[in-house]
């Protein structure tokens, strides 16, 4: 089962990275950046997900201990949500704060050609 989830996260790893073209760091940082913003929306439904579990684990738990169980389920959703939302307002915080952009030094070369008189 294993070599399975291997091979499903290098059949989707691969490609972004052969179509990155990548020949600085800013580029490496870009690349980075763009398949954690792509990520972030997954991993905070995950943890929706997770804590709403938990409430329906606790609804219909008969004994104590899983209800306990449920309980942590709920728990680790609420934390794990928090410290993502913070984190990100964090960020968003200091960059507006300070000015910064999201673009590194240089300019973007598209690997696509350009066709004449197109407008975008």
């Amino acid at each position: 089962m294993k070599k399975f989830s291997y091979l499903a996260v290098a059949s989707l790893v691969f490609p972004l990275s052969a179509a990155a073209a990548i020949n600085t760091v800013w580029d490496i940082f870009g690349f980075v950046k763009r398949i954690l913003d792509a990520a972030l929306p997954l991993i905070i439904a995950i943890a929706v997900v997770w804590f709403i579990w938990g409430i329906f684990m606790y609804v219909v738990a008969v004994d104590d201990e899983k209800k306990s169980a449920a309980k942590d389920k709920i728990i680790y959703g609420i934390v794990g949500l928090f410290i993502m939302i913070s984190v990100w307002g964090l960020v968003n915080i200091l960059v507006r704060t300070f000015g910064l952009s999201n673009t590194g030094p240089g300019t973007i070369v598209s690997p696509l050609p350009t066709i004449p008189g197109a407008t975008n």
